[in-house]
């Protein structure tokens, strides 16, 4: 049989990992081939491409970010070649399979769960080697009528074959994530995710895992995921491999884990802070909500006291990043209460905050219970809500208007020093600057049009002062330290208007010439030619004193900022004073 294992990825960075298990465990008697596409590739194209294996199976996993692309090639798929069996399998598939089977006439069966073991029985079926009876874990259609068969066993996860040992994948490694699973299963209950609905957390084979992950490194793999919902449940498990990650870790490589950051204990942290190397690790961790009520009804069990521990012990560590979840919509958390937690959890200055909104998954508790708690969301993939009992659909907008410019300003890292000044000293709280800014970008049509980056600068600038009540000349200076720290060349584009004059240039290049320590000492020490100080030098007019701010105080000076350009190096800043061609 000609088997087509296939799926739609959300980018081509990633690597579907469920389609590489079901093939590792269907050798040695059956050889699927592995076909992966991304959402934004044509449906046509797909099925050209698929359609010239000329495959007996295909097989699809399903998510909510490819399903309703998926069905579009199914159909397409099984008009040109209407003798190709069609399975789905994948968790956008494996619940309220009545209707996915009464919806969709082109799929012959769905495997419902974990799906290795169920996925070779139907293969033996489908080779006539094992009556359709005796394949657990499947459901499909029979004279009208849907027929579910039982769930198998589990299978011994310790035992199962290595999803990374195939030739074909090997020139791909070094270009996309490679995602690494040691768990399955998570200990706790949250009833808006998937997780919640397996009981118990089963285990791969340490040792197994460790061969996985130097084979990766071997062949190139730059950025490692970690899928397991909650990496750090087994303290002595993940010292373990951290240790391991730390000892035997290949330069360029990044190690990214899900992590539950409120039992994460001090010692773990202060060892990771003492040993790995900075870059090495990646933390996500799910907060949702800081509304105690709000966690209670989704059974979601945190201690917000002990997570901010965690999370500003890293954060003082300096050696790993931290993305930080929220969702918007959960359950008794209205307008007011979200505008708490969010600025709960910025407080923390996470170097990502991602803001997310709550999609009533097919299988999840929440889904169940929407009637209870006025949910109105949409009916396809990914199930996105609109309002419930105390968000309005209106409130809903106003936060993603909000989460719009988180992203831009300050997830991307364009310009800290200046929202980091807006937040703490001219609005209310962190929540009012994104959400006015929000606004007031979407009041103007700004989402719909693209933008360089010197317009992020000039448009924040232009609602400053549509808005009033800031120091525009302070913002303005924060700005320009952030545009041109991320600078390798001096800028061709400037998107400031106040500028050094001719005459004031000539006069301050003059005496950079022949005193070079009035930009400091480390300015002397590069001995800087004339040549050098022209092209890789930058003046500009400003009012603040560098040094006193890199020290964390806003004191004012009438002189000039200046920038030398180093070569494979970030920018070296100094503040020269007006006083010296006065």
């Amino acid at each position: 049989m000609n088997i087509v294992l296939a799926t739609l990825n959300a980018k081509y960075i990633h690597t579907n990992i469920a389609l590489r298990y079901l093939k590792s465990f269907a050798i040695p008697e059956f050889d699927p081939i592995i076909s992966e596409y991304t959402i934004k590739d044509p449906s046509f194209n797909i099925v050209s491409d698929i359609y010239q294996k000329k495959p007996d199976i295909v097989g699809f996993s399903c998510y909510i970010w490819n399903i309703e692309e998926t069905i579009r090639v199914i159909r397409m798929l099984k008009k040109v070649s209407p003798n190709t069996k069609i399975i789905l399998g994948g968790p956008e598939v494996s619940y309220d399979v009545h209707d996915w089977l009464r919806r969709l006439n082109d799929v012959d069966y769905i495997i419902m769960g974990e799906g290795e073991y169920s996925f070779k029985q139907l293969l033996f079926h489908l080779n006539g080697e094992l009556p359709l009876e005796e394949v657990p874990g499947i459901c499909y259609l029979k004279d009208g009528k849907v027929i579910i068969h039982p769930q198998p066993k589990k299978v011994d996860l310790r035992e199962m074959p290595s999803p990374y040992r195939f030739e074909e994948d090997i020139p791909d490694i070094p270009k996309r994530i490679s995602y690494i699973e040691t768990s399955r299963g998570c200990p706790f209950s949250c009833q808006f995710c998937l997780s919640s609905i397996e009981v118990g957390v089963r285990y791969f084979n340490r040792e197994k895992i460790k061969e996985d992950i130097r084979y990766l490194m071997e062949h190139g793999a730059r950025t490692i995921k970690f899928v397991d919902r909650t990496f750090n449940i087994s303290r002595s498990y993940a010292m373990e491999m951290f240790q391991f990650l730390i000892d035997e870790h290949k330069p360029g490589v990044v190690f990214q884990f899900e992590i539950t950051a409120d039992i994460m204990r001090p010692e773990v942290i202060q060892f990771l802070n003492d040993n790995a190397p900075k870059g090495l690790f990646r933390f996500e961790i799910g907060v949702q909500s800081t509304n105690d009520l709000t966690n209670e009804l989704v059974k979601r069990r945190q201690n917000f006291e002990k997570l901010s521990r965690t999370v500003t012990m890293v954060k003082d560590g300096g050696k790993i990043d931290q993305h930080l979840d929220l969702i918007a919509g959960l359950p008794e958390e209205d307008y007011a209460s979200f505008r708490q937690t969010f600025n709960d959890v910025f407080a923390m200055r996470p170097e990502e905050l991602q803001l997310g909104f709550l999609k009533l998954l097919r299988g999840t508790g929440l889904r169940l219970q929407a009637k209870e708690y006025g949910y109105e969301y949409v009916d396809m993939a990914p199930y996105e809500i609109f309002a419930n009992n105390l968000l309005t659909f209106d409130d809903i907008l106003r936060i993603k208007q909000a989460e719009d410019v988180l992203e831009k300003y300050w997830n991307d890292h364009r310009m800290d020093r200046t929202v980091e000044y807006l937040v703490t000293e001219v609005f209310e709280s962190p929540f009012e600057f994104f959400q006015e800014f929000g606004t007031y970008w979407e009041e103007r049509a700004w989402s719909r049009i693209g933008h360089q980056l010197e317009d992020l600068f000039n448009r924040l600038l232009q609602f400053l002062h549509d808005r009033g009540g800031v120091n525009l000349e302070i913002v303005t200076n924060l700005m320009q330290l952030d545009y041109l720290a991320v600078q390798q060349f001096q800028p061709r584009k400037i998107w400031w208007d106040k500028r050094v004059s001719s005459e004031e240039s000539k006069k301050l290049f003059q005496q950079l010439r022949e005193n070079p320590e009035i930009a400091g000492e480390e300015f002397a020490s590069f001995q800087l030619n004339e040549k050098e100080l022209y092209k890789h030098t930058l003046l500009v007019p400003f009012s603040l004193d560098y040094e006193a701010l890199e020290n964390g105080h806003l004191a004012t000076q009438n002189g000039y900022l200046l920038t030398y350009f180093r070569k494979d190096n970030k920018p070296y800043f100094t503040t020269i004073s007006g006083t010296l061609i006065s």
